[in-house]
């Protein structure tokens, strides 16, 4: 049943709506921004309707099937785990795009809802916020690039560790999370590296 289970969400997390909302409208959002093709780069390429459609779809695929299989009590606890990261690995790792996928933050959103009721999810777009905030305040109101977007949601998936302490959620909650983390780091770690480089450089510069 597990087995099965994991790869229904696989299967499902790894339907790229967003890529294909793009090519509805002629837009390859591959060739758009960091390239990725989540709804981020819809939204850029083709507004911000398929945007939020995009977001919504990519949203429901991570929330539904771990939603349905916890209504149904299907399984619990431990044999969450491959079912609740399975979707996140899913739109990361798509058979759809020959296994280059996006950076499942819309379908980790998802997961986490189902999860927990939302309490999961809304403690991480807080965190989210609060470091957009910092952010800001940083670079003195510019925009951020999808590289300090990356480090941004990475950050956030961090310090949602303390949340999950604080509120003392089980042991498989935490290798959920410890495995999202992971994955996040991962598709963002190009990015977090050559931010690390450049402020070295800076630094340089500076001295």
């Amino acid at each position: 049943m597990v087995y099965v289970l994991t790869i229904f969400c696989f299967l499902s997390g790894s339907m790229m709506f967003s890529y294909w909302l793009g090519l509805l409208v002629h837009k390859n959002i591959r060739e758009v921004g960091d390239g990725n093709p989540g709804a981020a780069n819809l939204w850029k390429a083709a507004g911000y309707r398929f945007g939020l459609t995009g977001i919504a779809l990519d949203f429901l695929k991570g929330y539904l099937p771990v939603f349905v299989i916890l209504h149904q009590e299907w399984v619990s606890g431990t044999s969450l785990i491959p079912i609740a990261l399975a979707p996140i690995f899913g739109h990361a790792f798509s058979p759809f795009m020959k296994g280059k996928g996006g950076k499942s933050i819309a379908v980790s959103f998802g997961v986490w809802s189902a999860l927990t009721q939302f309490q999961v999810s809304i403690a991480y777009a807080i965190i989210l916020a609060l470091i957009l905030m910092v952010f800001k305040v940083m670079k003195k109101g510019k925009g951020t690039t999808s590289e300090e977007d990356g480090l941004q949601t990475t950050l956030g998936m961090l310090l949602l560790a303390i949340f999950l302490f604080y509120r003392q959620y089980p042991t498989y909650i935490l290798w959920i999370w410890f495995g999202n983390f992971l994955l996040l780091f991962y598709k963002n770690m190009a990015g977090i590296f050559h931010l690390v480089k450049k402020d070295e450089k800076e630094e340089k510069l500076t001295v």
